[in-house]
């Protein structure tokens, strides 16, 4: 039997979908308050609730629960590998964070639970996923409406770019990599997978004057890239009602772009996925244009 976490949105319920989808699988699912009938109850904040939410299972495909501050994600993810450890599951896949991101704040999680992992009694598969594509997507969308009025793309990216992946492609791999270490289970043959680290980098980069050119075309005008400091950048940020760590989490993505640290030299992801990667650009435009500004508004 296959478990994927966090089945209610995001990373979690394409991953679930596709292998729902792989004749001859058994396929559960787990979110935070799980009926038992159409999901599991996986809840990380209740420690006591994942070692029968974990039983029979052979592959679990951990997806991470980063959505708090530090320590809160790593008593979780603590408590995950426990569990799993009581409850006798034989693999876990673990999405994790791309090489190319090591030195923004989210990574300590990410590293500390790989470390965490290693010390396990059973197969460990990590699944290193570059940074969203939704990225891009999101900041393009939100400054469309200012880019068709003033012609200007402003973001504190200076002139670095980041390598980022479509989420789809990542829940491709993922399926491919759990479909594949469960056939091997089953067949009581040697596990290909056992002991991997994939680095999943996406293949495109993109940077503030990438995504003016993108806005460009989908809005049929001329937009300009205009760098902006990260003192206003926290400025902003500091009004938009997000939670501090994330402030701080988005900020230290900003940082490392300026300082050129997220575009990946190397990546795993063409070799693992079953078709070509799908291309950034034409999700930016899409997300454009179905906000409502098409060519010629």
């Amino acid at each position: 039997m296959i478990l994927v976490t966090g089945i209610s949105g995001g990373l979690g319920s394409l991953i679930f979908r596709g292998l729902s989808g792989e004749d001859g699988l058994d396929v559960v699912g787990g979110t935070r308050s799980g009926d038992e009938i159409t999901a599991r109850r996986i809840d990380f904040d209740d420690p006591a609730s994942l070692a029968d939410g974990f039983r029979g299972v052979d592959v679990l495909v951990f997806v991470s629960a980063g959505y708090a501050e530090d320590d809160i994600v790593l008593a979780r993810h603590g408590a995950v590998v426990d569990a799993a450890e009581a409850a006798g599951v034989r693999h876990v896949v673990y999405t994790s964070l791309a090489s190319s991101g090591d030195l923004m704040t989210i990574a300590l999680p990410h590293r500390w639970t790989e470390a965490r992992l290693a010390e396990a009694s059973f197969d460990v598969t990590i699944l290193r996923n570059g940074l969203y594509a939704e990225l891009p997507v999101g900041l393009a969308t939100a400054a469309a409406a200012s880019a068709a009025e003033t012609g200007v793309f402003a973001a504190a990216f200076g002139a670095g770019r980041m390598s980022v992946v479509a989420k789809e492609d990542l829940a491709d791999v993922a399926v491919w990599v759990a479909t594949e270490i469960q056939h091997d289970l089953a067949a009581g043959r040697r596990n290909r997978h056992a002991g991997k680290t994939y680095e999943l980098e996406g293949v495109e980069a993109i940077g503030g004057q990438d995504i003016a050119e993108v806005l460009s075309d989908a809005l049929d005008r001329p937009v300009d890239y205009q760098p902006i400091s990260l003192f206003t950048t926290r400025e902003a940020l500091a009004g938009s009602g997000l939670e501090p760590y994330q402030i701080t989490h988005t900020l230290s993505l900003f940082s490392n772009l300026n300082a050129g640290y997220l575009q990946a030299g190397s990546t795993d992801l063409t070799t693992l996925l079953p078709t070509k990667p799908r291309l950034v650009r034409d999700q930016i435009v899409q997300a454009v244009k179905e906000g409502g500004y098409s060519p010629g508004r």
